[in-house]
């Protein structure tokens, strides 16, 4: 049976979308997973995923043309099937409200049957796409119990996705009344998350009733207007950002965007939202004040070492094994670095540099009252500059094509207790040192406590690893895809060296570049570490 896919809302703010370029074309063949095309939204070009497999029956809009969020895309089906029907308007052989759920990044709040319809006030709510790449989410737990009041605003649960842990907000104000998805289980994108109504309604058979996708199994989802509105709200996931006083700052992810933007920290902005939530408007209208004494510094290493686990007895001569359930990140990290490591052929190139000059200049810079640099900075700025001058390096590798990136977003892996995650900082080459160190300090902490948004972490095109702080003096990394390479930093060795025809006390930092031999060649990348070594052993000339 043909299905019918619509323009996705593939950000909180957008309203239309234009598709940049198609991949397959009318007649190809089409598996799960696959990419159909490449939408531009108001924020950003992004890949649309298949969920459905089959055969392009249709494409509803052309590459370059621009059509309201849920328009006709496209239509997959079996091969030779008739969709005259599909194309006329009549809805009766296709399964549109699976495809819309499953193809949107907002929540879905479904009605039931026409021949049931929902009780007066009843919200059936969904598990909400909170990334552009999530499929399932994990609920970690209920800040709401069954009978629970329930109002617009309050935090109804912790959902974990690929990519983070983001707090679940409720714009629909009611009692709790049946739980969809216990605490720490997994169900897919549009399963039946909970119900909100008055208390005491009756909802026997509407979760019965229910299937995963947002539609009802006795008949075709009959949405209405109220509830669309609040489908589009409850869209928007709440960022919450730490503040020095150890409370949390709810931001919308717009609000971040503009304020990462315009170097804003949303410490300073007074929220005019719900619960004083920071919007759009609020970033826009702020104006800096008088700058108070920055806060002591605090630990500046990008990586976490978890905290020890308590150690179990186990009596001599007995086997002892313990089973620790996957987590969503654990099982996309097994997922990509595979993918990388397979299908990406890698090869290393290691450089030593000496870091006496860096080692002078970082203790000059940091002598500026509130300032504070670290080596790791001073190493991503200067793999920023490196990439300017080879934008090869920054680059992406498709069937049939090199895009060659010639802005520069450098991520930086950062070690949580989960795994990892890499934040990015967009446009790393236009910040100065200071600046890189205030960002990747912000991500670090955030992204420790599971606070990062889903945009903070994607958009990279060149990523640093540093192991330096664990004493590691040496290794290599598997490239962090669509990339094409990535820096992998190792620590800073005090050793004889010999300088001059002499043999003097020196210290030396190793840099191992990991390759995709697909789009770098081995000159080009020993090049690239030419120009880095240049950069970070003569600190002056990133200023040049």
């Amino acid at each position: 049976m043909a299905t019918i896919i619509t323009m996705p809302r593939l950000s909180d703010t957008m309203t239309e979308g234009t598709v940049a370029t198609w991949l397959k074309k009318v007649g190809d063949k089409v598996s799960e997973g696959d990419i159909l095309a490449e939408i531009e939204t108001d924020k950003a070009t992004m890949e649309f995923e298949s969920f459905n497999a089959g055969t392009l029956l249709h494409i509803g809009i052309p590459a370059g043309e621009t059509a309201p969020v849920d328009s006709l895309l496209a239509i997959i089906g079996t091969e030779g099937e008739d969709i005259s029907a599909l194309l006329a308007g009549k809805p009766a052989t296709a399964t549109p409200a699976k495809e819309e759920t499953k193809s949107t990044p907002e929540v879905t709040t479904t009605a039931a049957p026409a021949t049931a319809s929902l009780p007066k006030g009843v919200v059936v709510i969904t598990m909400p796409r909170l990334s552009d790449t999530m499929t399932e989410g994990t609920v970690a737990t209920w800040l709401k119990s069954v009978g629970d009041t329930v109002a617009e605003g309050d935090i109804l649960a912790e959902i974990e996705t690929d990519k983070a842990t983001m707090e679940f907000e409720s714009f629909n104000e009611g009692t709790l009344l049946y739980v969809g998805i216990e605490a720490g289980n997994t169900a897919p994108v549009d399963s039946l998350l909970a119900i909100i109504g008055p208390a005491g309604t009756d909802i026997s058979g509407i979760a019965e009733n229910y299937k995963t996708g947002g539609a009802p199994q006795a008949a075709p989802a009959v949405t209405e207007e109220k509830e669309v509105i609040s489908t589009e709200k409850t869209s928007e996931p709440i960022v919450q950002e730490p503040s020095s006083d150890g409370k949390r700052i709810l931001a919308s992810p717009l609000a971040k965007k503009i304020a990462s933007d315009k170097g804003i920290q949303l410490t300073q902005v007074k929220g005019s939202g719900e619960n004083g939530r920071i919007v759009k408007s609020d970033i826009e209208n702020f104006t800096p004040a008088a700058q108070p004494a920055a806060a002591p510094a605090t630990k500046t290493e990008t990586a976490a070492t978890p905290a020890a686990a308590p150690q179990v007895f186990v009596p001599a001569g007995e086997v002892f094994t313990e089973e620790i359930k996957n987590s969503q990140m654990r099982k996309i990290i097994a997922k990509r670095l595979a993918e990388s490591l397979f299908t990406a052929p890698h090869y290393n190139l290691v450089i030593e540099v000496t870091m006496d000059e860096a080692m002078k200049s970082r203790a000059v810079i940091n002598s500026v009252p509130d300032t504070k640099v670290s080596f790791n900075d001073m190493v991503i700025k200067a793999c920023a500059l490196a990439l300017k001058k080879h934008p090869k390096i920054n680059s992406q590798w498709s069937a049939d094509a090199i895009t060659i990136n010639h802005h520069v977003n450098i991520g930086v892996a950062v070690a949580v207790e989960d795994g990892l995650v890499v934040p990015v900082l967009k446009f790393t080459d236009a910040m100065s040192l200071s600046q890189i160190g205030a960002s990747v300090r912000d991500l670090a902490g955030r992204a420790k406590n599971k606070k990062l948004g889903p945009q903070e972490m994607e958009g990279s095109t060149f990523t640093v690893s540093n192991l330096g702080m664990f004493g590691i003096t040496e290794f290599n990394s598997i490239i962090n895809q669509p990339n094409s390479a990535i820096l992998s930093v190792g620590a800073i060795v005090e050793k004889p060296v010999v300088k001059n025809g002499q043999i003097v006390v020196g210290n030396t930092m190793m840099l191992s570049l990991a390759c995709d031999h697909r789009t770098i060649d081995g000159a080009t990348g020993a090049q690239f570490l030419q120009t880095l070594k240049q950069f970070i052993e003569n600190p002056v000339t990133m200023l040049a």
